[in-house]
């Protein structure tokens, strides 16, 4: 079984640079269209505050539930939540499934989530702050993922 890892973000560190929403859709769709990023970064100006949004890549995924096409299946080596793109349909069962808005819909009706660049997420290795770090899951640091992830969802809900 390999390791796992996963996308940590420290929302006291992000700048709102929108860096991570650049090298992602670069990366993914060839030219910067940052609307066509799996990652968006939401500004919260009553706090202050901006932070990236992102599939969590979830131990128990509601969006694999809520799938009438199974076209969402988690990797049970890496924990990486893919959508198969010839099985959706397009019906943002996921999206609306999603507690924090990872799953975004494209203008062709199709679903598009972080993948973590298949290991090596570009938002992460291009974030001059260091508020987007790519590290293995040990007990710290699902502790910190779980404290990002609990004050994202905080912030959304405000």
């Amino acid at each position: 079984m390999s390791e796992k890892y996963a996308l940590i973000v420290d929302v006291d560190k992000c700048a709102g640079c929108r860096m991570c929403e650049t090298v992602c859709s670069l990366g993914h769709e060839g030219k910067v269209i940052p609307s066509k990023a799996r990652i968006s970064v939401i500004k919260d100006e009553q706090n202050g505050i901006d932070f990236p949004v992102f599939c969590q890549q979830c131990e128990q995924p509601l969006c694999i539930e809520v799938c009438p096409t199974l076209a969402l299946t988690k990797d049970t080596e890496t924990g990486i939540v893919s959508i198969n793109e010839n099985k959706c349909i397009g019906c943002a069962m996921c999206v609306m499934a999603c507690p924090i808005g990872g799953i975004v819909v494209t203008d062709e009706k199709k679903m598009k989530k972080c993948n973590l660049c298949e290991g090596k997420p570009r938002c992460a290795a291009n974030c001059p702050t260091k508020a987007l770090e790519y590290l293995q899951l040990t007990k710290i640091t699902k502790q910190k993922q779980r404290k990002g992830l609990g004050r994202m969802i905080r912030l959304i809900g405000n």
